[in-house]
């Protein structure tokens, strides 16, 4: 197991995990998770790959405070996190959550990612499972402590180990969600829960939509992992990102639920592994993107870009 290190940013304690040797994955977890999420998978990939996985502010042992819990704010400060430990670019592997985040890490920073990877990732379509769009309506604050109580935690914990045990896949989903919901007994994280939730979802589901700037992934390698029966972000919303980002890849697991890296962690870490070997990292490149952004603002007004002549 690799343990977690703690480092101050901004006056806020940020705890992380740091293994392996080669070049840079830097990954983010979901909402409610933290780093120990990619437990199954660290050992195989510190073999390949130097690991630097993070609890974002409001999650695992990193800080609670009241403050900014937008995806932005999320960016900002796992581009700090980089330049604190002396790291100049890496590539982002995104769950969940995370993947919005490495999304957004990607637009605002775009010298500092290489490759970037969405698993089973927000911030790709509105259908989002009911438990968190209700976690954003008024007053769930008081419904949230008894979702989170001891027994029924322990409840689901037992569930997905009974369900691990019997050999079905179900079983890793229903631990993690259990142990999610475990954090949520804390006040100071169940806060950091709502505000996070609501930044990026409402009733409806999710609010945060990047498919309107997918065009822009050709300019990075990317790689989209899903399980095939995630039963909180379906992968149909994988299968449109893929249409939308030329150039990227797309994984699907059989029989996988949300977290394809507990189900599959072999044929996660061999995913990740042929990715990075088979492609190259994207190099900043403005006046490309600068070409696309008017391309496609040409073709949706119909008109031809400023500074640019008819032929």
């Amino acid at each position: 197991m690799v343990r977690p290190t703690q480092i101050s940013l901004h006056g806020h304690r940020l705890s992380y995990r740091e293994c392996g040797s080669g070049p840079l994955l830097l990954l983010v977890h979901g909402i409610t998770n933290s780093s120990a999420s990619w437990e199954p998978v660290l050992d195989e990939l510190g073999e390949h790959f130097t690991i630097v996985a993070p609890d974002l502010l409001g999650h695992g042992d990193s800080a609670k405070p009241r403050g900014d819990y937008s995806l932005g704010a999320s960016a900002s400060l796992l581009r700090d996190l980089l330049i604190a430990l002396g790291h100049e670019k890496a590539t982002l592997v995104g769950h969940s959550l995370g993947g919005g985040i490495a999304m957004q890490f990607a637009y605002q920073f775009p010298e500092r990612i290489e490759r970037l990877v969405l698993v089973a990732s927000g911030g790709l379509g509105r259908s989002v499972t009911p438990f968190l769009r209700a976690a954003t309506l008024p007053g769930s604050e008081l419904v949230l402590p008894l979702l989170a109580s001891k027994p029924l935690v322990d409840a689901g914990a037992k569930v997905g180990r009974w369900l691990s045990a019997a050999g079905l896949r179900a079983g890793s989903g229903m631990t993690e969600v259990a142990t999610g919901f475990a954090t949520l007994q804390d006040l100071d994280t169940r806060r950091a829960f709502i505000h996070t939730a609501r930044s990026v979802i409402d009733f409806g589901g999710q609010r945060i939509d990047a498919t309107d700037k997918l065009y822009l992934a050709q300019a990075i390698p990317t790689l989209l992992v899903w399980g095939d029966r995630d039963p909180v972000i379906p992968v149909r919303h994988a299968i449109r990102a893929h249409e939308q980002m030329p150039g990227s890849r797309l994984k699907i697991f059989e029989g996988a639920h949300h977290f394809p890296h507990h189900d599959e962690p072999a044929g996660f870490s061999e995913a990740l592994r042929d990715f990075v070997a088979t492609t190259e990292p994207a190099q900043p490149d403005e006046a490309r993107i600068r070409r696309l952004v008017l391309e496609r603002s040409a073709a949706q007004e119909g008109s031809v870009p400023r500074g640019r002549s008819e032929r």
